[in-house]
């Protein structure tokens, strides 16, 4: 069975070679002065807790009792709830896709970005990489993050610990004339990960057809969902916020006249919409996005300008709030800005404007341009916490290596 590996075994990130258990352990017998801190466990749990992943994976080595505690339930989630709440950003990273000159993953350092003066972007070793095959970030939960190569292969991977599960292939009823987007979320209520595909189907005289399927990670399965009743969707991936993902649909094809906003209760699988903010005149171009955890929309007016709004309070309406306008630079019809990726300790947010990032600060309306090496156009950029999640459930068969 192939469809779920270890990747450390031959998919190692360049930016980083995984130290191997008999190297850890030759080198700690070799050094003969080396011995365990004589602590109490619960303090040696508090340190951990605060230690990157990288270096886990290798205290994993130090003895059974460090090996219990990191690979306990309870210390993996506080592990993720302190990295993911660290307004530095010491353990979150972005990862980026390219199409030129050849289609790729690449990573970098959030935190490095932000406050550093120069960040470099790391070439990935991904499950399935194929230069020639289009790869897609669909979305990223708790350091898991959701990929699509081509049209049906999906794979869940940790880039942090080289570990992934490949989906079980499906085949909807598809024909001539349809396409399709990808959902990537959390069931905190059940505990498991969820991947929503919407396929929509064209008929004749602008009729369609719109297929829905959820993959759940606990079952290794895929089901059919029948009530949706929304349009036609907008954005190429669902925006996953308060445990819904989210799209905008319109009611006919190739038009953002009449939009609407809806989502998918990842706990029951039911299907919503969201009100959407009073947004000023003027014909603007609509992109959902993700903001400090809430449910933002970027409005492009003619490539000129952009309003950025932002849902403070999930589901009520009159929490939108419009929290900035920024002034498109140099050329103006030229690019479009893309949401806000993420705001730093002094107000500063990130976006990518083009291909390239942007730093907007809101203060003095000042912008200014990150230097990254070993970058190319970026197409997508999706934030990931580092973390210790697995994609391989407990009770998953061992894979055979191919």
């Amino acid at each position: 069975m192939d469809s779920e590996e270890d990747e450390s075994s031959h998919q190692n990130s360049k930016r980083s070679k995984p130290i191997s258990d008999s190297q850890f352990a030759s080198t700690s017998m070799q050094d003969s002065t080396f011995t365990a801190p004589n602590l109490p466990e619960e303090l040696i749990a508090e340190i951990l807790k605060r230690v990157p992943v990288k270096s886990l994976l290798q205290f994993r080595c130090v003895s059974k009792s460090w090996l219990g505690i990191i690979s306990s339930s309870d210390f993996v989630k506080t592990h993720l709830s302190l990295s993911a709440n660290d307004k530095e950003y010491k353990h979150r990273r972005l990862m980026l896709s390219f199409v030129q000159p050849e289609n790729n993953l690449k990573d970098c350092s959030l935190g490095s970005l932000l406050y550093g003066s120069v960040t470099e972007a790391f070439d990935l070793d991904y499950p399935m990489k194929n230069p020639v095959k289009s790869v897609w970030i669909v979305g990223s939960v708790n350091g898991l993050i959701c990929v699509a190569i081509e049209e049906n292969d999906l794979f869940i991977w940790n880039p942090s610990i080289r570990k992934f599960k490949r989906l079980p292939s499906f085949r909807p009823t598809l024909r001539c004339g349809y396409y399709f987007m990808y959902g990537f979320g959390y069931d905190e209520v059940n505990d498991d990960y969820k991947v929503v595909g919407v396929f929509c189907i064209f008929g004749v005289g602008g009729s369609y057809d719109v297929e829905v399927k959820v993959y759940g990670l606990k079952s290794d399965s895929w089901r059919n969902i029948d009530d949706y009743h929304g349009g036609v969707l907008l954005n190429d991936s669902g925006k996953f916020v308060k445990g819904k993902l989210h799209w905008a649909t319109s009611a006919r094809f190739g038009g953002y006249n009449g939009w609407d906003i809806v989502s998918i209760d990842l706990k029951d699988e039911k299907w919503g919409k969201i009100e959407q903010p009073c947004y000023e005149k003027g014909n603007f171009d609509f992109v959902l996005g993700v903001l400090e955890d809430n449910l933002s929309v970027l409005c492009n007016y003619n490539r000129t300008r952009a309003d950025v709004w932002v849902m403070k309070d999930y589901g009520v309406k009159d929490s939108w709030e419009k929290m900035y306008t920024i002034s498109c630079p140099n050329d103006p019809g030229k690019y479009m800005f893309s949401p806000p990726l993420c705001m730093s300790k002094k107000g500063e947010i990130l976006l990518v404007f083009g291909s390239i990032f942007m730093i907007y600060n809101p203060t003095d309306d000042s912008i200014r341009y990150p230097e990254v090496t070993n970058f190319d156009a970026c197409l997508e950029a999706e934030i990931y916490t580092e973390s210790l999640i697995s994609p391989i459930l407990q009770n998953d068969p061992i894979p055979q290596q191919q």
